[in-house]
């Protein structure tokens, strides 16, 4: 009787862990029989408000999908860290991945989730591998706002400084390229000077500080960044400077837009660039996952902030 029993317990066994195991693959996968989707976030380590508020942005929105996705999110401060957390996504099972590098080397291990069957969306700088869609401000056409409305302000003759940022890889090339092939259009007798700085404060205020030394008169300054602005305003205000008319912007920073009114002896302005765009990588990733059509690129259009607009685009929830 006990053989018995026993032969039958295990015979109940044997049936049982197929039916199991069916049942933990459900509750494990990404897009079948109601199951979550997995979705993976690769974004820099802060490095100012604005990429701050880029995760911040892209996490709000996977935690609101959190009914149709598990996701986990990763920062990083190199391409290499990137490199590795990229691995361990692949790892984890993503099966898609929104990155936003902020360096260039990234190709390799993009190309090796897409190797995998990954989906990838790229949010703002350019990784620059088939397959792999992307989501973004208008980078040349912020330069090209940044154009006229320096021409706008000052006229078509003066000295202009132009603030790149050659490590922001192809948003600063895109940004400068926009603005000079417009001046060479609109204004070609402008004398243009071009420095290198960063997408800080601080650095504007310590390049702007030494650029001043070496230029008796400047006219507007185009800067790439609002982070960037402020440093340079602050610099002008040291230096007790009077004769800038214009300091141009990008990003769309709520401390920014409230300065707008208080100089009035400066037009400043931004290139609105919202960090929020990369809840639309969130959702296109989730599109993908579901089977919809998606445009390879989905550009999202400029739109220019000073002191006569600046109220409509402020926000006190803003982490920016």
């Amino acid at each position: 009787m006990l053989k018995k029993f026993v032969r039958l317990f295990v015979l109940l066994v044997l049936v049982m862990v197929p039916v199991l195991s069916a049942c933990g693959d459900d509750a494990s996968g990404g897009g079948d029989s109601g199951d979550k989707y997995k979705v993976g976030i690769l974004a820099p380590a802060v490095t100012h408000g604005w990429v701050a508020a880029v995760a911040y942005h892209a996490e709000s929105r996977a935690e609101e999908l959190s009914d149709q996705i598990e996701y986990q999110i990763h920062t990083s401060s190199d391409a290499s860290e990137m490199t590795s957390q990229l691995d361990d996504l692949i790892t984890w099972g993503a099966e898609a991945i929104v990155a936003f590098p902020q360096w260039e080397g990234m190709e390799v291990p993009i190309q090796r989730a897409l190797d995998e069957g990954i989906e990838v969306v790229n949010f703002d700088i350019v990784i620059d591998v088939d397959g792999v869609y992307r989501v973004a401000g208008d980078n040349y056409d912020m330069g090209v706002q940044g154009a006229n409305y320096i021409v706008d302000k000052v006229g078509t003759e003066g000295e202009v400084v132009i603030l790149e940022v050659p490590s922001a890889g192809s948003v600063s090339e895109l940004r400068t390229d926009g603005f000079m092939d417009t001046i060479e259009e609109i204004a070609p007798d402008l004398n243009l000077h071009t420095y290198a700085t960063q997408f800080t404060r601080e650095d504007g205020l310590k390049d702007f500080a030494d650029i001043l030394t070496s230029l008796n008169h400047i006219d507007a300054v185009y800067s790439l960044d609002d982070e960037t602005s402020i440093g340079v305003l602050q610099a002008i205000s040291e230096a007790g400077r009077d004769d800038i008319q214009v300091v141009t912007g990008g990003g769309g920073m709520q401390e920014y837009f409230e300065m707008m009114p208080e100089n009035e002896d400066i037009w400043i302005q931004s290139a609105l660039y919202s960090p929020a765009m990369v809840k639309d990588a969130v959702d296109i990733a989730v599109d993908l996952l579901e089977g919809n059509d998606v445009d390879m690129e989905t550009i999202i259009p400029t739109t220019v902030v000073d002191r006569d607009n600046y109220e409509e685009f402020l926000d006190d929830g803003s982490p920016y």
